[in-house]
């Protein structure tokens, strides 16, 4: 039998299948794993797999290739989801108007970010968005790496924008941002010459170390000069926080974001030097899947961010 003459059969029998096995298929097809997909529609991996399965049985193809590491689509599954998906949107799209003729946006919305961007921008602007849209959820995972958000079970991720995968869509949220370097007065007061960045080499710094084990290396910039410094000093950190701890209580040289060391540089316990070194760069942005038709309540949430800008 031609090939392609057995998936226009397999597309026809498409009506009689029960919905479940189709809403799985579709939820494995775009969280790109059966955990994902599980959580998303708050089954088991188990069931939805055996819905798949059921599914691969009715159809007499296989939709997907397994292995202990990886699902991806099988020629035959690519089709199915190209067929489904544009029927799919256009039913979710005809129930959320009918939806909207009687009561706004509602449901729960999942966000992995950054905790020092949760607290930095998007809580504000989630509580700000609330007040308007009190039928709206929302749960923060906070998590400092970069995770897949569709593996995750996650409706968007917030991150700076430079780290944004190019495959999603990226809406920026919040001010620019500005890495600063800073340190106590005392400490100043008895510490060497600081004028440029090669003169952090005489100094004590307060080291940051990234989850993949690194050091944070200090990045300045002035008139398209661009130097990058690995900071010396015996203080390593985990958390952004204890950087500016460290410099308040006078060990040294801290590089950390102005809007954490506000508060204290207001009050005087912490000093900005090498303020020419350091200029802004596009700050935080919401992503989501560009391929993903995001839901009432996330387009309302964007629609939000958007007009805050």
């Amino acid at each position: 039998m031609d090939k392609d003459v057995h998936i226009n059969e397999i597309f026809r029998t498409v009506s009689s299948l029960p919905p479940g096995e189709l809403a799985a298929f579709l939820a494995v097809a775009e969280h790109g794993g059966f955990r994902a997909a599980a959580r998303t529609l708050e089954q088991s991996a188990s069931a939805m797999s055996h819905a798949v399965a059921g599914l691969e049985r009715r159809l007499k193809v296989k939709l997907f290739h397994r292995s202990t590491r990886n699902v991806s689509l099988t020629e035959a599954g690519r089709r199915l989801v190209g067929r489904l998906l544009p029927a799919i949107k256009e039913i979710g799209l005809a129930v959320e108007e009918l939806e909207g003729l009687s009561s706004g946006p509602a449901g729960l919305l999942r966000i992995n970010s950054d905790a020092n961007a949760a607290e930095q921008v998007l809580v504000p602007l989630l509580v700000s968005f609330m007040k308007a849209q009190p039928a709206i959820r929302f749960e923060i995972v906070s998590d400092t790496k970069l995770v897949d958000i569709a593996e995750g079970g996650f409706d968007c991720g917030v991150r700076l924008a430079e780290l944004v995968p190019d495959n999603m869509v990226a809406v920026p949220i919040g001010p620019e941002q500005q890495h600063i370097v800073v340190a106590s007065p005392a400490y100043l007061d008895s510490a060497p010459k600081l004028a440029t960045p090669s003169d952090i080499a005489r100094h004590r710094c307060v080291q940051l170390r990234l989850p993949g084990g690194s050091i944070y290396r200090w990045e300045f910039q002035r008139r398209g000069e661009t130097v990058v410094i690995e900071s010396p000093g015996n203080l390593v950190v985990d958390h952004s926080r204890l950087l500016l701890a460290a410099a308040r209580t006078g060990y040294g040289l801290a590089y950390v974001t102005k809007w954490m060391a506000g508060d204290s540089l207001r009050d005087g316990a912490l000093v900005q030097v090498l303020a020419e070194w350091t200029p802004t760069y596009p700050g935080l942005c919401l992503y989501y899947p560009r391929h993903r038709h995001p839901g009432a309540g996330m387009r309302a949430f964007v629609t939000f961010l958007r007009a805050e800008r």
